[in-house]
């Protein structure tokens, strides 16, 4: 993200910082890090969580981007706010792409994650080390908007 868009959503941190809007594009994905970052460190989360937050960010609006607009040859935009309270820190993350809620998904049991690479099939791991990292993970379908909440545990936070 350049000193501009750093800035710019920056705004009054009171608990909330002004969203960043940006195209469903996977050449926004380094804005979104970069904002994610930037906002959980303002907040006071620790670097190894930070880093942890950021990829599960950064999966969900991959996800989001090829499988939301791109395989269904749409277009739009991604919207990341962040916002925190005496508990927790919080990205939210919005598109307009058709709604899909992550939370359906089948997640690995011992069996499938004590496969060799060669006989577990290609995807859905992504998803679910994401929401391990997360102290809370929720989806709501609002309008014609997904909306994902990824928090983390401020106290947990500081790792």
């Amino acid at each position: 993200m350049d000193a501009v868009m750093v800035a710019a959503a920056r705004g009054a941190w009171c608990g909330l910082m002004k969203p960043l809007v940006v195209p469903g594009t996977l050449d926004s994905l380094g804005a979104i890090r970069a904002y994610v970052r930037e906002t959980a460190q303002q907040a006071g989360i620790g670097q190894d969580a930070v880093y942890d937050l950021t990829l599960a960010v950064e999966e969900f609006a991959t996800n989001a981007i090829t499988h939301g607009y791109q395989e269904h040859g749409l277009s739009g935009d991604i919207t990341v706010s962040a916002e925190q309270n005496d508990v927790e820190f919080i990205i939210r993350l919005e598109d307009t792409a058709p709604a899909f809620d992550p939370r359906t998904l089948a997640m690995p049991n011992e069996e499938d994650l004590a496969k060799p690479l060669e006989e577990r099939g290609i995807g859905g791991l992504g998803v679910y080390l994401s929401v391990k990292v997360l102290d809370r993970f929720d989806y709501q379908r609002a309008g014609n908007r997904n909306c994902l909440t990824l928090a983390m545990n401020r106290a947990s936070g500081t790792r």
